[in-house]
């Protein structure tokens, strides 16, 4: 197993994400699966498992502490996470913290994070009148937290806020990056902000939630003719070992499979190479088959709207590519209704001066039309609770 240092820690490379653990036919997590996973992973050298609050409706952190409490306290790290951004939880960290420590069977986590601070949510994590930073910052004084941290899902301008905000008490961030992200949501933005501020870097979502370990035949022979023996999710973890201020790859494993193979590429194999990233660059093109925008932003100044249009573009491509947009949906709960696409008025001043010649209007009408039918962050959140109740009654 790959290691890294952060402060003396030597943590595994690969983090086990509790987000997707292993089910029954009626959705109740597999215990038993489960517990031979993370068996398998603590003979592998894992020792980093990372789990949150509404994860599994609110299971997943009982069934990781029940399997980790088969091995010593100090074998393995246990991450957890504050759910800030889900606006209907309680806003008390107290009470969620404690529900925590008690689901999880532990008397302190070794790293902790503020939940998806992101454009709707950071008003409530910067609120005095919850104190939600204060709070844990006290519990890293009283030992109960042994590193704070924080999980975005922001643009690199919100993030940048708040690190000026907060920056100083965060010692570490926990990002969506992978090859195609690294273009499509502007994740080598967020990696390089966050490496000037000496903020190590955890990796969630390396896979795209399993997009890049499913591609197509003839992409899938391409990567076979370099690397024969790695699979296609394989070569997506590859590429973050090229990024120094990586320190954790989080993946969501959810069957033995996923795990031997993961462990397999995380103990072994020579580095990526110039020309397989550049290969790997080459597919995300492909993938995404985006609109070209080069963020010049000259259709912005005669906007008479004054809308962000690089922003709505990158999320136009976004959506465009996944199907759907759970980031776009939380990212646009925080926008002004003028600031959305449906406030464009087509007057074509954008189109006239794009060097790429987009038809942004057209591109802003079937944004419009995309997200009329996908439901809110706040809609998601409640189905979500709906789900977690379902489970629990």
């Amino acid at each position: 197993m790959q290691f890294n240092d952060f402060k003396g820690l030597s943590l595994s490379r690969l983090g086990f994400g509790a987000m997707r653990l292993p089910t029954k036919e009626d959705g109740s997590i597999d215990q038993a699966a489960l517990e031979e996973m993370v068996a398998y992973a603590m003979d592998h050298g894992v020792n980093y498992f990372d789990t949150a609050y509404p994860y599994h409706g609110g299971n997943s952190e009982i069934a990781l502490g029940r399997a980790l409490r088969k091995y010593p306290r100090e074998s393995w790290y246990l991450a957890n996470k504050y759910p800030g951004h889900q606006i209907s939880q309680s806003y008390d960290p107290a009470a969620v913290f404690e529900d925590q420590l008690k689901k999880c069977g532990v008397d302190y986590f070794d790293f902790y994070l503020l939940h998806n601070v992101y454009e709707n949510s950071m008003s409530t994590y910067t609120d005095s009148r919850w104190g939600i930073i204060d709070y844990f910052k006290e519990q890293v004084k009283n030992g109960r937290v042994k590193h704070l941290g924080f999980s975005s899902h922001a643009r690199p301008d919100t993030l940048e806020k708040f690190l000026d905000y907060a920056g100083d008490d965060m010692e570490f961030c926990q990002i969506q990056l992978n090859y195609l992200d690294w273009t499509l949501q502007d994740a080598q933005a967020k990696y390089d902000l966050l490496t000037r501020r000496n903020i190590p870097v955890w990796v969630m979502e390396p896979v795209r939630g399993g997009k890049l370990a499913q591609l197509n035949e003839e992409d899938t022979a391409k990567l076979r003719a370099l690397r024969p023996e790695d699979s296609a999710a394989a070569w997506a973890f590859r590429w973050l070992s090229n990024l120094p201020n990586v320190k954790v790859v989080l993946s969501g494993m959810s069957n033995m499979a996923q795990m031997e193979d993961n462990v397999k590429t995380f103990s072994s194999g020579a580095p990526q190479t110039a020309e397989e990233a550049a290969l790997l660059m080459k597919l995300a093109e492909s993938l995404k088959n985006a609109l070209p925008c080069t963020r010049c932003r000259y259709c912005c100044d005669g906007c008479p709207q004054g809308l962000d249009i690089p922003m709505l573009i990158h999320a136009y491509n976004d959506v465009k590519y996944t199907g759907g947009g759970t980031t776009v949906s939380m990212q646009f709960d925080a926008l002004p209704q003028d600031k959305r696409p449906e406030a464009c008025i087509k007057c074509g001043a954008c189109a006239a001066i794009c060097p790429q010649n987009i038809d942004i209007p057209g591109a802003l009408e079937e944004l419009t039309d995309i997200l009329s039918k996908l439901p809110s962050w706040a809609e998601i959140c409640r189905q979500r609770e709906e789900a977690a109740r379902r489970l629990k009654g």
